[in-house]
């Protein structure tokens, strides 16, 4: 057996941390680093041989102090260390690792790692402003994660493999971190993403890498939302074994077979919306890998605060009429009384030997009001269950059956429905959407290079990025008045 544990890859898979979601909320603001040190725990106790994240570790594209501070005094109580790895790592590290030391952590022998952990960037913690850093590049600079992935161009995505030995196991692991959807979309589509497969033996005192265990991960839309948001699974290459999709929150851990490959989906580890996918258990997943074949078993997080989702229907509750305002009120009290209840009794039922209390469990309950139906304030109503739920001033959602529904709301228009929270409209509303819808008909500016200019101010904090724009977009007018004399 032990003969076996040197030739297979244990590896803790996970996605979409968040770290650092909602941490100035009283009630929610640890959630996000109790489950990352669950992770780190399971890690340990796992005796794996790395953690592999697949993007989104921090919720933020500028994580605050405070939730570095944590984050690293987490890493450092338990990446840190003397255990022997005996992965090795085969490929050039200076291609790999672009962090001025060109080396995995565990493999610097200035550092003690005995839990290296192995991170791509997501959509939420992707590099930005200046230099084109993001916090992964400040954790990967202290030594506390191998940060791979990171396109060195926008035109031509070229994806190398870190190539791992253990014994007679040989894995190549491919990754890349999130890019803007529909320009990975047309790269894509017209061949410009490339994996890099690794070249045969010039001699026979070289290793033959052609024939390993092919792993890739990436964090992009894997739900289609429209021609060109999404990356399709048939855009990915034949000869992959497994593939580990990150930016899905929904757990879909148990590979799912797609004609030669895999896919793993392992969801977020902490709640950042109130959807039904997020209302499933969450799990971290514990890959082996022996030669060609390979095992996932899922691990159950149990730092997750519960959840409980359901929809409403009025139409269909036979006690109910529009008129009866009170009515409705009341019957959706009891319904999340219901959800309540249900939270403790699905708690108690998988806690029976902790003595822990449950936490304040998380409510949404989404309500059809066609027919008829008004909506009502879902802050006020929410004032009844403080203290009873984590998030009384967003527990209800109003939404119309879609079939009456009859064309999609605008962005400025979500932000004036009065029966939306304001995290939810956070949620829904993206600053681009609002630039398309606002800003029209602009001839020096370029509405395209605006919206991402504005997300960048909003969503990453790029407080220089506007005044770069501007520049860029003066410069190339004021050239192409002078070339074609538009003025005089």
């Amino acid at each position: 057996m032990e003969d076996d544990d040197d030739n297979t890859f244990k590896i803790l898979v996970a996605t979409d941390n968040h770290i650092g979601y909602l941490e100035t909320d009283p009630i929610r603001g640890q959630d996000s680093f109790n489950t990352f040190e669950e992770i780190l725990k399971i890690a340990n106790r796992e005796q794996v041989d790395f953690v592999l994240l697949g993007g989104d570790l921090f919720h933020h594209n500028r994580p605050s102090r405070n939730c570095i501070h944590q984050t690293m005094k987490l890493m450092r109580q338990y990446c840190f260390g003397e255990r022997e790895n005996k992965v090795w790592i085969a490929s050039d590290q200076s291609v790999n690792f672009n962090n001025g030391f060109y080396t995995a952590n565990y493999l610097d022998p200035n550092l003690n790692i005995s839990l290296p952990i192995f991170s791509i960037h997501g959509n939420h913690d992707d590099p930005s402003g200046v230099g084109n850093l993001s916090a992964l590049n400040v954790l990967s600079m202290a030594g506390m994660v191998n940060y791979f992935g990171q396109s060195q161009s926008i035109q031509d995505v070229l994806v190398q493999p870190i190539l791992m030995q253990k014994g007679t196991s040989k894995v190549a692991l491919y990754g890349l971190g999130n890019i803007r959807e529909e320009r990975l979309h047309r790269q894509w589509r017209s061949g410009r993403v490339k994996l890099m497969r690794p070249q045969g033996p010039q001699d026979e005192s070289q290793e033959d890498w052609r024939d390993c265990f092919n792993m890739f991960v990436f964090h992009q839309n894997r739900a289609r939302h429209g021609p060109t948001s999404s990356i399709p699974e048939e855009f990915l290459d034949g000869f992959l074994d497994l593939v580990v999709w990150g930016h899905e929150h929904e757990c879909r851990i148990i590979p799912e077979e797609y004609e030669s490959f895999a896919i793993t989906q392992p969801g977020s580890s902490v709640a950042t919306s109130l959807s039904a996918g997020e209302a499933e258990p969450k799990h971290v997943g514990l890959l082996t890998i022996n030669g060609s074949d390979y095992s996932l078993e899922k691990i159950k997080l149990s730092t997750i605060r519960p959840f409980q989702f359901t929809t409403v229907v009025l139409s269909r509750v036979e006690e109910l009429s529009p008129s009866d305002v009170k009515g409705t009120h009341k019957y959706l009290e009891d319904v999340v009384d219901d959800l309540i209840r249900r939270a403790k009794e699905e708690w108690e039922e998988e806690h029976q030997q902790l003595s822990d209390d449950m936490p304040t469990p998380l409510v949404r309950v989404r309500v059809d009001y066609s027919g008829g139906y008004d909506t009502f304030n879902p802050q006020q109503f929410g004032q009844k269950f403080v203290n009873r739920v984590a998030n009384p001033s967003d527990i209800l959602k109003f939404q119309r059956d879609r079939g009456t529904t009859s064309r999609q709301p605008r962005a400025s228009e979500m932000l004036k429905d009065p029966t939306m929270a304001i995290p939810e409209q956070l949620d829904l509303v993206r600053v681009e959407d609002l630039a398309h819808e606002l800003l029209t008909d602009l001839y020096v500016l370029p509405e395209p290079g605006l919206k991402d200019t504005i997300s960048a101010l909003v969503d990453k904090d790029d407080k220089d990025v506007l005044r770069r724009f501007i520049e860029d977009c003066t410069k190339e007018a004021n050239t192409k008045s002078r070339t074609f004399h538009l003025y005089p």
